[in-house]
């Protein structure tokens, strides 16, 4: 009785988070030094708030169900979805991984600091080889460097493009998300582990 009281708790947070987190995916907004089609969202704070207090497989779950739920309304033929995911998964079960088996506010941090170094680190070949690839079938490549050019001229190359913005913006995406979630998680814990 008490493993499914359990079982039962850890679907409905996993869902609750997953809910929210949909909701965050679609409060975005741009970012200045990026390209006007980089959007900014704290939808892995969610996940990263599950992966901490359930484990890794729900901070999984949760990074799924938000982009099955976005992905019939997507504008990116599903492949800012599908992107989302992998670099939402790189993110939390590595955090939640390393808060597993050290339970501290230093293990959340360096969880934490690992995730958004794991998911940065996994940017650049998931964009090179999965996200923009879909990408230049809608926008010519030209174009898109054009974009990062603006900013910054000396870039030449995606692959420079993406190592020059996008790997240091995942990063501080990730940071962004840890900051909220230390802000956040005790406060919201008792109610994630349903206790007064």
């Amino acid at each position: 009785m008490q493993k499914k009281k359990v079982n039962i708790r850890y679907l409905a947070v996993t869902a609750m988070l997953s809910a929210v987190a949909t909701v965050l995916m679609y409060l975005e907004f741009s970012v200045p030094f990026m390209p006007s089609f980089i959007k900014l969202d704290v939808s892995e704070l969610p996940a990263l708030v599950a992966s901490f207090g359930l484990g890794p497989v729900s901070g999984l779950l949760v990074c799924l169900v938000k982009n099955l739920i976005k992905l019939p309304f997507t504008n990116t033929a599903g492949v800012g979805e599908l992107a989302n995911f992998l670099l939402g998964v790189c993110f939390v079960v590595p955090a939640g991984i390393i808060y597993k088996h050290k339970r501290t506010i230093g293990g959340a941090l360096v969880g934490s600091l690992v995730g958004a170094a794991v998911m940065a680190v996994f940017s650049l070949p998931i964009n090179y080889f999965i996200t923009y690839p879909v990408y230049t079938r809608f926008m010519p490549l030209d174009a898109i460097i054009g974009m990062y050019k603006a900013i910054f001229p000396k870039v030449n190359s995606l692959f420079e493009c993406l190592l020059i913005f996008n790997v240091p913006y995942t990063f501080l995406k990730g940071l962004l998300d840890c900051i909220l979630t230390f802000l956040i998680y005790k406060r919201i814990s008792p109610l994630i582990h349903g206790k007064k």
